[in-house]
């Protein structure tokens, strides 16, 4: 399962920064606005503690993490949606993304420009949000433009739902209500996903703020107005300092954790923003075990035993049988699977189970 999160936010607020330090690559971080031409995109692997227990449990030949994907796109301005900046192509960048992560800069320092001469996060949001409401809003136009009559005349069933469901969020986006704020019925949310709208993407809102704020973030006030914000419409927000996270990049994991310790924190803002990034999405973990591999799979909370089987191979889904079950918790007591029969905590599932997160899977099937 491949998730995307696209990093934005105004030029010098620090994304390509902290995308150097989640890819661990080097995207040109310059201190002049759309220093990021091309969308920057990385892979970095999620470094779960239980897997690297699972594996020095079971020492296979290799270890397989989960990857989360990551698309440094170009510093917005004001007038985007018209094709100020770098405009409507960045746009289309973060149309093919799951989740938002919006970085706002929540720092003063008189060194590094901001593009409007002034620190406000909460400002900065809105005029990041309202560039994508009005292309959501140019969305709606075009496409009511191309149904209504035949919604109006024909009475057709179809294009009669469509046609009210865009006039709703025509309405709401000219308030300026985002659609991930917006409350819809099943049907409505599942039709919504073709037309790919910004502001019904799930947001993170990354606070970049400085090292000597790190361990104490709410001593920030930027960083509590953006949290405030954020919470309003039901978003998460995560703090960070970019150019710690750049630090910690490149360094062992020993040296990574005695630096956290002197910073006074249990872990990365990279850590923080993908656990935060799983929790926005409904993703879980499961893992497969044994001699040859162990590897974690990312799947949404909610997907049934075959789907979850369908996520290592299609072949899995279609001829799915039982999944043998266990947990990491009881797995890392009981030391072998042996032991865990022995005990009953391996159990068979069928059609109907639903994983949890932390479970280890077996899956029987006919070729």
């Amino acid at each position: 399962m491949s998730l995307t999160a696209g990093i934005v936010g105004l030029p010098n607020v620090g994304k390509s920064t902290l995308f150097n330090a989640i890819t661990n690559s080097r995207a040109e971080a310059a201190n002049y606005p759309f220093a990021t031409i091309e969308p920057n995109v990385g892979v970095v692997e999620v470094k779960d503690q239980r897997l690297i227990d699972l594996s020095e449990l079971f020492q296979p030949e290799r270890t397989i993490f989960t990857t989360f994907e990551f698309t440094d796109i170009a510093g917005l301005v004001k007038g985007a949606s018209n094709g100020e900046g770098l405009g409507n192509k960045f746009l289309a960048n973060i149309r093919e993304v799951d989740a938002i992560c919006h970085v706002v800069r929540c720092f003063e320092d008189s060194n590094i420009t901001h593009v409007y001469d002034r620190i406000d996060p909460v400002d900065d949001i809105d005029i990041i949000n309202f560039e994508l409401q009005m292309a959501d809003i140019a969305t709606c136009e075009n496409r009511i433009a191309k149904v209504e009559k035949k919604a109006l005349n024909s009475k057709e069933k179809e294009a009669v739902f469509e046609y009210n469901l865009l006039k709703k969020i025509h309405e709401a986006l000219g308030k300026s209500v985002n659609i991930r704020s917006m409350e819809f019925s099943k049907d409505e949310s599942e039709y919504l996903k073709q037309f790919h709208f910004l502001t019904a993407k799930p947001v993170i809102y990354v606070c970049n703020i400085k090292e000597d704020e790190i361990n104490d973030p709410e001593s920030n006030p930027h960083y509590l107005a953006v949290r405030d914000y954020a919470e309003k419409e039901g978003s998460q927000t995560v703090a960070i300092c970019a150019q710690i996270e750049e630090e910690l990049s490149d360094l062992s994991k020993e040296e990574k954790q005695e630096f956290l310790e002197e910073l006074g924190i249990k872990r990365s803002g990279l850590d923080e923003l993908i656990a935060k990034s799983y929790q926005t999405l409904g993703l879980e973990t499961f893992f497969t075990v044994g001699k040859d591999e162990c590897r974690g799979w990312t799947f949404r909370s909610g997907y049934t035993a075959p789907q979850c089987a369908g996520i290592i191979h299609s072949d899995f889904e279609k001829g799915f049988i039982k999944a043998e079950v266990y947990t990491y918790e009881d797995i890392m007591e009981y030391r072998t699977e042996a032991k865990l029969k022995e005990a009953g905590k391996l159990r068979l599932e069928g059609r109907d189970y639903h994983p949890k997160d932390g479970d280890i899977m077996f899956f029987r099937f006919n070729n």
